[in-house]
C-alpha cells in the first residue's frame, strides 16, 4: 500500500458539499431552519419524538445529563469501558460516576453489576454501546424503573443499530449521537440527543444556548429583542451548515450500515479461526452497526501486534483505557485497578481495526493480512 489505512474516517461527497454551500449563502448560518430539519430528521430517522442538535457527543453527553436533572451530590453509573466524555459529562455536573465493570465478551456494561451499584444517591444509569452494538436495555429499563433512575443511552457508537427489531433512539428516557468524523455520519463536530419527553427536550434546547428560553431565529420571527436567562447554561450551539452537511450524510447512512456490516463479515471469516485473534461476541437480538471492530488478542502482546501494524501502514487503535484508571479519576476520586477486573483485563488485550464505509475490498484483505502476519 502507498498510504496508511486509518482506523476511520469521513465520507464526504459533492452533494455534502454543495448542501453546506448552500446554507453558507443563505440568510442563516446558525440557529436557524437548518438546524431544526437537522432535528427532525435524525428524530424521525430513530423514531424519536424530538431532537436537540448541539456542537459535539460531548456537548451531547452533558446536555442529556443536565436535562435529567442530576446535580452536585448526584451519583450516575457509567460503564468502565468507554471514552472518557461519558463520565466527565456527570462530573461537569458537581456528580459522582460510579464506575460499572462490563460482559467479559462483548465490552457493554453488565446489568447484574448495575443492580450491585444502585445506593440512595444513585439518579441515573448511562449505558455506553460500545462498538456499536446496543446494551441489554430490556434488563436496564427494568433496573432503572424498579429503582426511579433516568436511563440515559450513550449512543455515539450506535446510530442506526437496533435491539429486538427496536431503533437506537427509543430504548432509554435519553439517547445521545455523535457525529465526528468517524461516526457514522458526520456534521465535522456536533451531537444530538433525541427524547420522546417534551420537558427533557425544553430543558436542553435553553441549556445549549446559555440558559436562554430563545434563540436569536425565535426573536427575529417575533419581532422582539427581550430574552431572559433561566438557568446556567452553555453555548453547546450547532451551525446551520453542520446541519446541512448532517442532513446529506443521513441520506446515505443505511448503505454504509450496509457496507460497515459487510465488512464486519469479512474479518469474521478471516479471523474467527485464527488461533490467539478473538473478534467481540456479538449477541443474537440486535443489529450490530460497527462504528468500530474490535479484536482481543489472546497470548499474545497486543502492543507488539499494534507496532506491526502500524509499520505496515495500518491504523489500528485502542478503544478504550478503562476511565477509572485515567489519572484524573485517580487523583479525583481514588479510583484504582482492581475496580473492574473484566475491562481492565480486555483493555490489555484489545484492538481496533481500520473500519470505515469507503474502505475497498482490498483495503481489507491488506488488514487481514497484515494482522496474520503480525501473529503469526
Amino acid at each position: 500500500m502507498n498510504r496508511p489505512i486509518p482506523y476511520g474516517r469521513q465520507c464526504i461527497d459533492e452533494d455534502d458539499i454543495q448542501a453546506v454551500v448552500e446554507v453558507l449563502r443563505s440568510d442563516w448560518i446558525t440557529t436557524g431552519p437548518a438546524v431544526d430539519a437537522f432535528e427532525r430528521a435524525v428524530a424521525g430517522f430513530v423514531g424519536a419524538e424530538y431532537g436537540t442538535a448541539v456542537s459535539s457527543g460531548t456537548a451531547a453527553l452533558h446536555t442529556a445529563v443536565y436535562a435529567s436533572g442530576i446535580k452536585p451530590g448526584d451519583e450516575v453509573i457509567v460503564p468502565a469501558m468507554t471514552f472518557a466524555a461519558t463520565a466527565n459529562a456527570v462530573v461537569f455536573q458537581g456528580a459522582t460516576a460510579v464506575f460499572c465493570d462490563v460482559d467479559a465478551e462483548t465490552l457493554l456494561i453488565a446489568p447484574d453489576l448495575v443492580e450491585a451499584k444502585v445506593g440512595p444517591r444513585t439518579k441515573a444509569i448511562i449505558a455506553v454501546d460500545y462498538a456499536g452494538q446496543p446494551c441489554d436495555y430490556d434488563a436496564l429499563r427494568e433496573i432503572a424503573d424498579r429503582n426511579k433512575l433516568v436511563l440515559i443511552a450513550d449512543a455515539c457508537h450506535s446510530l442506526g443499530a437496533t435491539y429486538r427489531g427496536r431503533k437506537v433512539g427509543t430504548l432509554a428516557d435519553l439517547t445521545v449521537f455523535s457525529f465526528h468524523p468517524v461516526k457514522h455520519i458526520t456534521t465535522g463536530e456536533g451531537g444530538m440527543v433525541v427524547t420522546n419527553n417534551p420537558q427533557y427536550h425544553r430543558r436542553m434546547t435553553m441549556f445549549r444556548n446559555h440558559g436562554i428560553t430563545t434563540d436569536h431565529r425565535q426573536r427575529a420571527e417575533r419581532g422582539s429583542w427581550f430574552y431572559e436567562m433561566v438557568d446556567l447554561g452553555y453555548n453547546y450551539r450547532i451551525t446551520d451548515f453542520q446541519c446541512a452537511l448532517g442532513m446529506s450524510q443521513l441520506k446515505k447512512l443505511p448503505g454504509w450500515i450496509k457496507r460497515r456490516q459487510g465488512i464486519a463479515s469479512r474479518y469474521d471469516r478471516a479471523f474467527n479461526s485464527l488461533g490467539p485473534v478473538e473478534p467481540l461476541a456479538v449477541t443474537s437480538n440486535v443489529s450490530h452497526v460497527y462504528h468500530l471492530y474490535v479484536i482481543r488478542l489472546r497470548d499474545i502482546e497486543r502492543d507488539k501486534v499494534f507496532n506491526s501494524l502500524r509499520e505496515a501502514g495500518i491504523g489500528a487503535n485502542v478503544h478504550y483505557i478503562p476511565v477509572h484508571l485515567h489519572p484524573f479519576y485517580r487523583e479525583r476520586f481514588g479510583t484504582k485497578e482492581g475496580l473492574c477486573p473484566a475491562a481492565e483485563a480486555a483493555y490489555e488485550q484489545i484492538l481496533s481495526l481500520p473500519m470505515f464505509p469507503a474502505m475497498a475490498d482490498k483495503d481489507v484483505d491488506t488488514v487481514i493480512s497484515a494482522v496474520k502476519e503480525a501473529v503469526s
